[in-house]
């Protein structure tokens, strides 16, 4: 009888990296990896989306593209490239029309991606049946993503016995049902492989014991299973999916395995052999893989979220003591009984000798992902108000269902963190739940990200947008971004051609500075004997510009939270009327207007686009 096989989707350059290292690999440092990667026969590599094209740009100023097209070159159609989207948000965090999502997958294509995972952060259908579509037409290969997510446990701790007793409880709307509908739904609209995506490490061994065994039977494309270890269940739910018939399994190799991050693929491999699965991959390239990895993670120990690196382990040569040998043969044999409680035991006893990242079990009571977690902390650091974070995460399962019980995953998990930690400082202050909604907030109550699970209540939308109507996103109302020409590099335009036109127009505050910074590099090459020249007149002139005027008129200031100017609406000599919109800030990766609080008449305005602003910086002035 012929072996079962199992493919594996590599994740260690996309999502083992964002997941861990903050996405900080540099490309000097994938350079040294890809010609490694030609000969492992993965059958996706996993190397692009998600939040690498914001991160390459914004903290290693590289190119996307470049990223994406090195990749295409080196491995030559031996692995299958993948990358991430957000359905209509692709890498961004605000939906977009079908125009831009079209221009970014025909420009994706050309330079070398194969199969595009598509999820939406809703499990709205309606949000990912374009890309399907698109990617189909254009040639691709689409990974249709059911997001895994849990109803919020019961607040029944916080009432009286009585009141627990005979309140009814609410609907359980996340049930195996629900993601094999979506998942079905999907292929019917044309998606070649179904994934799984358990972003936040959130499916339990048996709950991976029920929804595989109905996944197989109502599909007939590939179906995937991706998480992570953050909770504690990564490698035995992992464990549990390859026992009930998946066909692809996301790893990482063993640097970038376990922890916030999807299982290593050395123990999977070890959990294949007993199980008598062939896992396609060459093992002896991935053990050539390992031996350079472990070096760049010991140069991303800056951003390394652990420090500690496991014991070396090569499955190959290898031999694992008796005791831990036998742990192996533990975990099959409870995952086969579907004793969950020996199959963990095991499963954490064999991380614990190998030294991965023990259970968070912060994030496991929680159930929020760990990167929404990580950002909430941030943003009350930022606000000096970290006594407020137990605050904060009892309030998410109130935004969550206020909003319509929506998926905690990029951009909602997010939207969400950032609200709760908002009305946790409402109620510090003795303000209103509510009284700063962000711009995202207001959109996803809105309706403009798509249908929630569950209906948002119509006075509750009223009270967030000013109608109790849902409303979709209007295509008209987007507006593309200004391409402008930069007078002081020669007269040239921001973007220089399609593909840097589409990062504007996805990623604009980050977009801005860095394609200024290549045409600025560009200027300066091809003017080096006029730079010194240039930089006096310019330093005279910045000199001239420089308005030491005081200030004596009212003044707008930022909140108490940094940001970065997004668009700014108003100039000198403006007449404004209370509630005018005078610029967007993003803070957070949150966007926030900042609006006139009466009538008044702008007579400076001490910011523009790209602008960082501190803590209470004066933004504008009125006569």
């Amino acid at each position: 009888m012929e072996k079962r096989k199992l493919k594996i989707r590599d994740l260690t350059m996309r999502d083992g990296q964002q997941s861990l290292f903050a996405t900080r690999m540099t490309q000097a440092s994938i350079d040294r990896l890809l010609p490694l990667y030609e000969g492992a026969d993965f059958y996706i590599m996993e190397v692009w989306g998600g939040a690498v094209p914001d991160s390459v740009m914004r903290y290693l100023d590289e190119s996307p593209w470049e990223r994406l097209r090195k990749a295409s070159k080196a491995m030559k159609g031996h692995s299958l490239l993948s990358a991430l989207s957000r359905g209509r948000n692709l890498f961004g965090y605000v939906p977009y029309p079908d125009s831009v999502l079209e221009g970014f997958y025909k420009e994706a294509i050309k330079n070398g991606l194969n199969v595009m995972r598509i999820f939406d952060a809703l499990n709205d259908l309606d949000n990912v049946k374009e890309s399907i579509r698109m990617i189909n037409e254009l040639g691709g290969i689409p990974d249709g993503a059911v997001c895994y997510t849990v109803d919020p446990k019961d607040e029944d701790d916080n009432k009286g016995f009585f009141s627990r007793f005979f309140s009814k409880k609410p609907e359980k709307i996340f049930t195996d049902e629900y993601f094999v509908e979506k998942a079905r739904a999907m292929e019917v609209y044309g998606a070649k492989i179904i994934t799984l995506k358990d972003m936040a490490g959130l499916v339990n061994p048996s709950r991976i014991a029920s929804i595989m065994p109905k996944l197989k039977a109502a599909l007939t494309v590939p179906v995937d299973f991706h998480t992570h270890c953050t909770p504690g269940y990564g490698l035995a739910s992992s464990l549990m999916a390859m026992i009930h018939g998946v066909d692809i399994l996301d790893t990482n190799i063993w640097w970038f395995g376990g922890g916030s991050a999807a299982p290593a693929l050395e123990l999977i491999y070890v959990f294949a052999g007993k199980l008598g699965i062939e896992v396609e991959v060459n093992m002896e390239a991935v053990g050539r893989i390992r031996k350079e990895l472990r070096t760049v993670r010991e140069e991303l120990h800056a951003f390394d979220l652990v420090k500690n690196f496991p014991k070396e382990f090569d499955p190959l040569t290898d031999t694992l003591p008796a005791e831990i040998d036998a742990l192996f043969d533990k975990a099959i044999e409870a995952a086969k009984a579907d004793n969950e409680a020996e199959l963990l035991d095991a499963c954490h006893a064999i991380e614990d000798y190998f030294g991965f990242p023990k259970p968070n079990l912060l994030v496991k009571e929680a159930e929020v992902p760990g990167g929404m977690y990580s950002n909430m902390v941030a943003q009350l650091k930022a606000l000096q108000a970290e006594d407020l974070l137990d605050d904060a995460m009892r309030l998410i399962p109130k935004v969550r269902r206020d909003a319509g019980l929506v998926p905690l995953v990029t951009p909602t998990s997010q939207i969400v963190g950032s609200q709760a930690v908002s009305v946790a400082l409402d109620r510090k202050k003795g303000n209103p739940d509510y009284s700063n909604p962000s711009n995202q907030f207001i959109s996803l109550v809105k309706g403009e990200y798509g249908h929630t699970p569950v209906a948002v209540d119509p006075e509750f939308r009223a009270k967030i947008t000013g109608s109790p109507e849902e409303k979709a996103y209007d295509v008209s109302k987007y507006k593309k971004p200004e391409n402008p020409v930069l007078p002081e590099y020669g007269g040239v335009k921001l973007a220089a051609n399609d593909e840097e036109y589409l990062l504007l127009e996805l990623l604009p505050s980050v977009a801005n500075g860095f394609l200024k910074r290549r045409r600025a590099e560009e200027w300066e090459a091809a003017n080096a004997a006029k730079k010194a020249e240039e930089a006096a007149a310019n330093a005279a002139a910045e000199a001239e510009k420089a308005d030491d005027e005081p200030i004596t008129g009212e003044v707008v200031t930022a909140q108490i939270l940094p940001g970065t100017v997004i668009e700014v609406n108003v100039k000198p000599g403006d007449k404004v009327n209370k509630g005018d919109v005078l610029l967007v800030y993003e803070a957070m990766k949150m966007e926030n207007n900042v609006e006139a609080g009466h009538d008044a008449t702008v007579k400076r305005v001490f910011v523009k686009p790209g602008d960082i602003f501190a803590p209470e910086a004066v933004l504008v002035e009125f006569e």
